[in-house]
């Protein structure tokens, strides 16, 4: 059976998590649990509202990725050692890992400015970058690219989607993809750009892949929280927006969607990281865009979400244990895509294999927009570079994830265009 120290449970009561610009003191803990009770363990050290997960798993050899302030780091270990948790630390201070991503992102950009490129997939881009390359491609590429403003972000800033698409019948098959929807998770905008890039700017060799389907992206639909990463709080997840009678912003945008809305998973209070916001769509981030996608549902076929990290491909249902009616097409779609992949990562329901989490945008997309095939995928991590990827490794990361994209666009072709083909 597992214990956990009296001190540790009381300090529950008393301490808030707290996110300042220097992390120096923070350290990243990993543990991976060997057996049932170890993992149940598990789930109840990390529910301390000053522990900040990066990872977690309900799979027994799956390993959970905690960040912890000096505030509480005696007391955890304290806890881990009267359970007999056996533990790595992965950081031993924070703040040096977001220094030297800094650097690195600084060389990247010298590096850029020499070669004349902007994106050049060895950065993270800021966000004006990332929407002066969305609006240039229109210019470019006018054929086959249309930007589509949804709306503004709290702060302002425009929510904007860009569509592919050769043009052609009005019902050929879409899908729909975003990402930055976690402000920390930088890996994620960055994928979803090359994958732009490659169906834009390298056209000739993906053709099929634009004449046949049509696309809707939004490589950041986060900007406020993903610009907050950038010039304050390295690890801030959530929108910024004002919560009525406290300090705290901001609302997990992965907890605001309007199905089964805060019943598992989320969180009421405005300070804690998996807050699911006043109501359901309350930020104008997530009621932008889903009402946009209601106006293009008949269309969508498939739908991907791009977070970090973990390393799983996931889909519905969040709120419950129970597998959507359809479960094997989606397993046997994400096994094909993992294929490529070398099967790195864990296939399975979101809640089966990580954790509850009801108001998320995949269980969203199939349950009220009906876009059956609807999948998160959990991106790699940086693993002892710190939270994200360093930019070295971006190219590697997002040259995958898109073979991984065209398999999953391969099946669409398959299933709503040549077996309507077919048919006819």
């Amino acid at each position: 059976m597992f214990r956990i120290t009296s001190l540790f449970i009381i300090s529950l009561l008393y301490l808030s998590f707290a996110y300042q610009d220097d992390y120096s003191g923070y350290k990243v803990y990993q543990i991976v649990p060997n057996n049932e009770d170890e993992l149940k363990t598990i789930q109840i050290l990390i529910k301390h509202p000053q522990m900040d997960v990066w990872t977690s798993s309900k799979l027994i050899g799956h390993p959970t990725v905690f960040m912890v302030p000096p505030t509480i780091d005696y007391r955890l270990r304290s806890s881990l050692r009267v359970n007999n948790l056996p533990y790595d630390t992965l950081i031993e201070d924070v703040q040096s890992t977001v220094v030297n991503e800094k650097h690195e992102q600084a060389a990247a950009r010298r590096i850029a400015s020499k070669q004349n490129g902007l994106l050049t997939f060895k950065q993270y881009e800021r966000f004006d970058t990332i929407t002066w390359f969305l609006r240039n491609l229109t210019n470019l590429y006018p054929d086959i690219v249309q930007l589509i403003n949804i709306g503004k972000s709290y702060e302002g800033r425009d929510l904007e989607v860009l569509k592919i698409s050769s043009g052609g019948n009005e019902d050929k098959p879409a899908i729909f993809i975003d990402g930055g929807m976690h402000a920390r998770e930088w890996i994620s905008p960055a994928t979803v750009l090359y994958i732009i890039s490659q169906l834009v700017e390298n056209y000739s060799e993906n053709s099929a892949l634009t004449d046949n389907i049509d696309w809707y992206i939004i490589p950041v639909i986060n900007p406020d929280g993903y610009e907050y990463t950038h010039t304050m709080s390295r690890f801030w997840r959530k929108t910024r927006s004002v919560n009525l009678n406290t300090y705290c912003r901001g609302t997990d945008p992965n907890r605001n969607f309007d199905f089964h809305w805060n019943e598992v998973g989320a969180s009421s209070d405005p300070c804690d990281e998996i807050f699911a916001g006043s109501d359901a769509f309350s930020e104008r981030e997530t009621d932008a865009l889903s009402n946009f996608v209601l106006g293009v549902k008949q269309n969508i076929k498939l739908y991907l979400t791009f977070h970090s990290y973990g390393e799983y491909l996931l889909y519905p249902w969040g709120y419950t244990s129970a597998l959507p009616h359809d479960f094997f097409e989606l397993e046997t779609v994400a096994r094909r895509a993992n294929a490529v992949a070398n099967k790195r990562y864990t296939v399975g329901s979101s809640t089966n294999v990580l954790y509850s989490a009801a108001g998320g945008s995949d269980d969203w997309f199939k349950g009220v927009a009906g876009v059956n095939l609807s999948y998160t995928i959990e991106l790699p991590g940086g693993g002892l570079s710190g939270f994200d990827l360093p930019p070295s490794r971006i190219d590697e990361v997002v040259q995958e994830t898109f073979e991984m994209v065209k398999v999953f666009a391969g099946y669409i072709q398959e299933k709503f265009l040549y077996n309507r083909f077919l048919l006819h």
